[in-house]
């Protein structure tokens, strides 16, 4: 089965698109760092089970007075679920107090960071298709594996809610998640717990925003949009998503 054939579709859609979409779901149906490929595509299929609660939880005066919808998955706990359902539907109303509870439910920062980067994901992926009118990929299938279970070591509390790692404390084996450089802004280091998750972002963001190379250049950018109209639509989205970055 061929993931992400846009060549049907009415608009022109740039040959990046299917390739990234593709290296996407790749990574999703591969053991993760700390989930396996089974519980990746659980974490998939309820960012999708999510969207039957959005309206609800944007209008809700508290979102615990909204009833989560029947869960999908039989693997994913109660928690997990809280977290999946919270991150996609209500994201601007999340707190610093609202993560130290998951925490202490037993949810580890590690696969918190994971769960939110399986999330990231699959939504812009997702979100991607409703904006151009598109249904939904099918989830792809999983892969045997066991998780690596590796964390960093050079890991810091660097006023963040989770801790993220330095440039200059980089393990061997992820010395190139930031691209060599080392100054990397908070946003970019925000998923280091788990290193996999920084380099997936990046190429998320290369495929439908820009790449970080891209981000130095704001007059010769090799893009359908103009430097200018590309931040102004990114500006919009952030706005419409309450993205106070």
């Amino acid at each position: 089965m061929t993931f992400f054939d846009y060549s049907d579709v009415r608009w022109q859609i740039p040959d990046r698109f299917a390739k990234g979409h593709r290296q996407a779901w790749q990574r999703l149906q591969q053991p993760g760092m700390w989930w396996s490929s089974l519980e990746k595509l659980d974490i998939a299929a309820e960012v999708r089970n999510a969207e039957n609660i959005r309206t609800q939880l944007k209008a809700a005066l508290s979102p615990g007075s909204v009833e989560f919808p029947r869960k999908i998955s039989t693997k994913l706990s109660d928690t997990v679920l809280e977290v999946i359902y919270r991150i996609t539907a209500d994201p601007s109303r999340l707190s610093r107090d609202w993560f130290q509870s998951v925490m202490s439910r037993g949810l580890s920062d590690v696969h918190y960071v994971e769960l939110v980067g399986t999330l990231v994901t699959v939504l812009s992926i997702d979100d991607f298709h409703r904006a151009l009118g598109m249904p939904l990929e099918h989830l792809p299938k999983a892969l045997l594996g066991e998780p690596e279970r590796r964390r960093p070591s050079g890991a810091k509390d660097e006023g963040s809610w989770v801790k993220t790692v330095p440039a200059d404390s980089l393990d061997s084996p992820d010395i190139e998640i930031y691209g060599g450089r080392s100054t990397v802004a908070n946003v970019v280091r925000a998923l280091s717990l788990v290193p996999s998750e920084v380099v997936a972002l990046a190429d998320m963001g290369a495929t439908q925003y820009l790449s970080y190379g891209e981000m130095r250049e704001f007059v010769n950018i090799d893009r359908e949009l103009s430097r200018a109209q590309i931040e102004f639509v990114a500006v919009k989205v952030s706005t419409a998503n309450e993205c106070f970055y």
